[in-house]
């Protein structure tokens, strides 16, 4: 028995599915079928069972898929405990996040960390949610920074960390008719033009809303948020976004902008966060970044 066939069936179990784990694993499907092949066979029992549905664990081998979860997060507990007595910290941070969600907190929370840990070369990108993921359950990055799901994924190898929650905000102009509004309702922004960030979340928000109340005239689909704001300022349209970061945001702070709260709309609220892999070492480096974040989001952005 080796770590490599613990962490085969736990992915396994999770997709039901060899030749996904193998693509997921960058693992041969035949590699990964001769290591379980190999543990049942050590074990005497059967882990899994092919059927329709796909490959599908046994109930003895939902035991033993929960008991190998359990060593890989005791050999973590073994890895943190060397850490903190060896007191070393990790020369690199890798780093992902969605764009325009942590603009506030992102920037103060990597200045803290460096400020601390001078030594260590933070590597960051931008990229989609779903990216994030991949990227975190494949091992590439460390932490994914990005707005979770209500309905959080089946997942068993990540944890998803709420950090934050938002709500939907109408930013306009400082010349609107709008912008002494203390909070509008969907069927008020009917006649109002409107320029969409160009990402999964919000294209999802914009169709469940063009759905249930209507469609607006879209002016364009971008993912240059200062174009947004710029376009937004002129008086050429208004935008949805969320209310994290705009009390330190120099559009809204100058009175360029204005937020206003949407009101009478389901949904209108999102987490923000992190995930990270349970089966990868929580490093020393990632811990401590968690640690800025943390601070920055009970401050209220």
């Amino acid at each position: 028995m080796n770590i490599e066939q613990l962490e085969y069936i736990i992915k396994v179990a999770e997709v039901n599915s060899i030749s996904t784990a193998s693509e997921s694993l960058h693992i041969s499907q035949s590699g990964i079928s001769m290591a379980i092949t190999s543990l049942e066979k050590e074990l005497g029992i059967k882990i899994f069972k092919r059927s329709r549905l796909g490959t599908i664990p046994t109930e003895d081998g939902k035991e033993i898929i929960q008991k190998a979860l359990e060593v890989l997060s005791k050999l973590e507990e073994i890895r943190d405990s060397a850490q903190i007595h060896s007191d070393t910290m990790e020369k690199e941070l890798r780093l992902s996040s969605t764009q325009g969600l942590f603009l506030t907190v992102l920037p103060k929370s990597l200045a803290l960390f460096k400020k601390k840990y001078p030594e260590v070369k933070i590597v960051i990108e931008e990229k989609g949610g779903q990216e994030i993921t991949e990227e975190v359950r494949n091992g590439k990055i460390d932490i994914g920074l990005l707005n979770i799901p209500k309905v959080k994924p089946k997942e068993i190898e990540l944890e998803f960390q709420p950090l934050m929650e938002a709500k939907v905000i109408v930013m306009v102009s400082k010349n609107s008719p709008l912008v002494n509004r203390k909070s509008i309702t969907p069927q008020e922004l009917m006649d109002q033009n409107l320029v969409i960030y160009n990402g999964p979340r919000m294209k999802s928000f914009i169709k469940g809303f063009f759905d249930h109340y209507g469609e607006m005239n879209i002016l364009f689909f971008t993912n240059n948020t200062e174009i947004i704001k710029k376009t937004v300022a002129e008086g050429l349209a208004i935008a949805f976004s969320y209310d994290i970061g705009v009390n330190s945001d120099p559009y809204f702070l100058s009175g360029e902008l204005v937020a206003i709260p949407l009101v009478e709309l389901e949904n209108n609220t999102m987490e923000f966060g992190y995930v990270r892999s349970k089966k990868q070492y929580f490093s020393k480096a990632a811990r401590e970044f968690i640690k800025c974040l943390e601070f920055y989001t009970t401050l209220k952005y």
